[in-house]
């Protein structure tokens, strides 16, 4: 008879119970040890750039879905596997996320700007975006860019999943990479140290211009396409640690509403002098938003701030005065600092009727007749509310001001970048060219927004906390990422560092960049120094070309910037004993008629060189000092660069 479903389900269970007891009742036998499974490799992709670049490696650790990138460059190693991520406050995209894809292109672009390194610019990136989900469905894009002279990334998150509350973002580097590092400030203005190593450095915040040696370059660390949508960003680093993390301004939350598209996070790198003459964070910019830009016209300017204060801000016989020493240096602006819209005989109060009584309008005739525009400092205050702000640009704009020198915005909140937005926007419809101070740095501005002539971020010549070894990082830190305007010039200045060597103060006009080149001298101090004031008269408006003919971040730099007129501009700065140093002159092939200015027993003493391109010349330099030159093509008969 066949047995039923049910009972043979309940045959086959009795018999497993006999067997289970049967089997329990046997002397134990040792168990074969199981073999032990290697963990899963982490998933990896690579982006490659244009032949030379760096290679930027993406990895998911399976185990637990977290993302790392590192940067390589000729095989060796500049950034290890380092976090990327974001936690938002409905989504924690920075681990168990799975890949869903990858698209490539190639990025080729060509465009100018009006300050920097160089007018022209070419751009050549390979662009990865790979795409990752959470468990949930939360979306996460990490866009990749690399180029020949760095590594970038940013985040892209598709849907809205609140507002953001931290990055995860973090920056590894080799054990034993040397680094300079500034501490970080609202107003970015302190001072670059040197650190036998990464993990060497005291916990603290430092700035997103942090530089690094190691085995595989020179890697400085830098943001860009900073705007309102998002919060300026700093370095945060650990005692003993090689790792610097990402940290947005105060903590705060930023702000999201719909898609979210994140400042990048950039890598400039390559040999020393790939790293200073590198125009990556403006290359990474989005392209400018002024479409007429005929009216931005940078150049030296006579900056009266340090030369006459307060009285000076105040009284138009003193500007004229002014006006008329540019107008006689051929210098295209005279910038008159604070104290012309104050009430007369006060400080710091606003005359209410600064539209009519005002003395602008006539300096600002006096000097057209002459050749020199004004340019006019303002507390930045005044321009918040839209509606003040409207009165005061379209006031200047009508009296014929041509830039404006904006104070004391000391944050790199969202709110306050906002703020940076709607005013470049108002400056441009005015035709105001724009000088920050007490500001940001710049993080691509100047691509975007190209009446930007330049951005303090720096602690200038007004300060006095600067030393030798400040000034010979800067061309390496602060003014590889763009214009910075630190007003050199001012021979008068007691406290300057290198107030031992005029030859060296001369040499930082050429050494730092800056679209509006503030020179910071009194006429008295210029003319006491007709060498200096004779190479002053030289500066040209602009730059096409940069190149660093040799340095040691911290101990020395010597930097040539060729003018549109085929002149090569040299500064060099030196921290340390008096010195004979021996500079390449990079410069093209061919004789070159250089013109060095050093420093001598009674002053300034100009020597012609004719030389090779290629050659090294062999310059002498002072305690803590430098030098300026200046280089022209040689023919028979030639004895001066002056144009």
């Amino acid at each position: 008879m066949a047995v039923q479903p049910r009972a043979r389900t309940i045959v086959l269970t009795l018999c497993y119970a006999l067997l289970a007891t049967a089997t329990a009742a046997l002397p134990a036998r040792a168990e074969a040890p199981a073999a032990s499974a290697a963990p899963p490799a982490p998933a990896s992709w690579e982006v490659r750039g244009p032949h030379g670049s760096p290679t930027a490696v993406l990895s998911l650790d399976p185990a637990d879905g977290r993302p790392t990138l590192a940067v390589r460059r000729a095989g060796r190693t500049v950034i290890e596997p380092s976090p990327v991520g974001l936690v938002t406050e409905q989504a924690d995209l920075s681990k168990d996320l799975t890949f869903t894809g990858r698209s490539d292109r190639t990025i080729a672009e060509h465009y100018t700007v009006r300050a920097g390194k160089s007018h022209k610019r070419v751009v050549r990136m390979t662009e990865s975006r790979f795409r990752f989900r959470t468990a949930d469905g939360a979306r996460l894009d990490l866009l990749t860019r690399v180029a020949p002279d760095g590594v970038a990334y940013r985040y892209v998150l598709p849907d809205n999943h609140g507002n953001v509350l931290r990055e995860t973002s973090a920056f590894t580097l080799p054990a034993t990479a040397e680094a300079v590092l500034g501490g970080y400030r609202a107003d970015n203005e302190l001072r670059f140290s040197r650190y036998p190593s990464a993990a060497a450095a005291p916990a603290g915040a430092y700035m997103m211009q942090a530089l690094f040696k190691t085995d595989g370059g020179y890697a400085l660390i830098a943001e860009s396409d900073l705007s309102g949508s998002y919060a300026g960003a700093h370095l945060t680093h650990t005692a003993d640690s090689s790792t610097y993390g990402v940290s947005l301004w105060n903590d705060e939350p930023v702000q999201v509403s719909g898609r979210l598209t994140t400042p990048w996070r950039a890598v400039i790198t390559g040999d020393l002098a790939t790293v200073t003459e590198s125009t990556f964070t403006d290359d990474l910019a989005p392209k400018s938003r002024v479409r007429d830009t005929g009216w931005i016209k940078p150049g030296p300017a006579l900056w009266t701030w340090l030369a006459g204060g307060k009285e000076a801000g105040q009284s138009l016989e003193a500007q004229k005065k002014y006006v008329d020493y540019a107008a006689e240096r051929k210098w295209p602006y005279e910038v008159v600092d604070a104290g012309w819209y104050y009430k007369p005989g006060e400080w710091d109060v606003i005359d209410p009727d600064w539209q009519t009584n005002s003395w602008m309008p006539e300096l600002v005739r006096y000097g057209k007749e002459r050749g020199v525009d004004i340019q006019v400092w303002l507390h930045y205050t005044l321009l918040i509310d839209p509606v003040e702000r409207e009165k005061w640009l379209s006031t200047l704009e009508r009296w014929g001001v041509k830039g404006v020198k904006i104070d004391f915005m000391d944050s790199e909140s969202q709110e306050r970048m906002r703020w940076y937005d709607e005013a470049l926007e108002d400056t441009a419809k005015h035709h105001l060219m724009v000088n920050f101070h007490g500001s940001t740095i710049p993080k691509g501005i100047q691509r975007t927004w190209p009446h930007v002539m330049t951005l303090e971020g720096v602690g200038g010549e007004e300060k006095r906390n600067n030393t030798p070894e400040q000034l010979a990082a800067l061309p390496f830190t602060r003014n590889v990422i763009g214009s910075m305007d630190f007003t050199p010039g001012a021979f008068h200045r007691p406290y300057r560092p290198n107030v031992g060597s005029d030859a060296g103060e001369l040499g930082l006009t050429v050494l730092y960049e800056s679209g509006i080149q503030n020179l910071a001298g009194t006429p008295e101090s210029y003319d006491g120094r007709p060498e200096a004031r004779r190479y002053l008269e030289q500066l040209p408006s602009g730059w096409e070309e940069t190149r660093l003919l040799t340095g040691d971040p911290g101990r020395s730099a010597v930097l040539a910037r060729r003018s549109a007129d085929g002149r090569w501009f040299i500064g060099g700065t030196f921290a340390g004993a008096a010195q004979s140093v021996d500079v390449p002159m990079r410069l093209g092939a061919g004789k070159w008629l250089v013109e060095t200015v050093t420093d001598g027993p009674s002053g300034l003493v100009r020597e012609p060189h004719v030389v090779r391109g290629g050659d090294t010349l062999t310059v002498p330099v002072v305690t803590d000092g430098g030098f300026a030159a200046l280089a022209c093509r040689w023919h028979e008969g030639r004895t001066s660069c002056d144009r």
